[in-house]
């Protein structure tokens, strides 16, 4: 399929889910190939997801610099069982994100459907794109169940 009708559908398809995240990423990499400026598409798609990571980042650590996060603050996340429970999701989403590092390397044509399940998961259940590794975290743990299932029911 032609690269640009793919994106002006995953503009279409943005504006009818109300996904602005969709909708702005496809047209601005449909101005760049417009543009002849399909050169930067590999820099874009190399240095993208950690400009997009730097500005999530970014945005969740405002708080601590505009200092509406005080000392008492970071000490309850150490005393209370919200923020044990913070750090320890915070402990296994990494952990997850290896697991999916570790799967991409082994499998690396999943991307596609990482993608295209995050493009539904943004459209229709109104999530947040957060990067492939966490989508191929889950996608790991998913298939270490279903492989485990497989091999008790066989």
């Amino acid at each position: 399929m032609n690269g640009d009708l793919l994106l002006v559908i995953l503009i279409i398809v943005g504006l009818i889910g109300r996904s602005p995240i969709i909708t702005t990423a496809a047209c601005v990499l449909l101005v760049v190939k417009l543009i002849s400026l399909d050169r930067y598409l590999p820099s874009i798609e190399r240095r993208g997801l950690e400009l997009g990571l730097l500005f999530l980042t970014m945005g969740v650590l405002v708080p601590f610099a505009s200092e509406r996060i005080s000392y008492k603050d970071i000490l309850t996340v150490f005393t209370t069982w919200p923020g044990i429970l913070a750090l320890s999701g915070g402990a296994i989403a990494t952990y997850m994100n290896g697991k999916g590092l570790d799967l991409l390397k082994i499998d690396p044509q999943l991307i596609v459907g990482l993608v295209i399940g995050s493009i539904f998961g943004i459209i229709f259940l109104r999530g947040i794109p957060v990067g492939p590794l966490m989508a191929a975290g889950i996608t790991a743990v998913l298939l270490k169940i279903f492989t485990f299932v497989a091999d008790r029911i066989s």
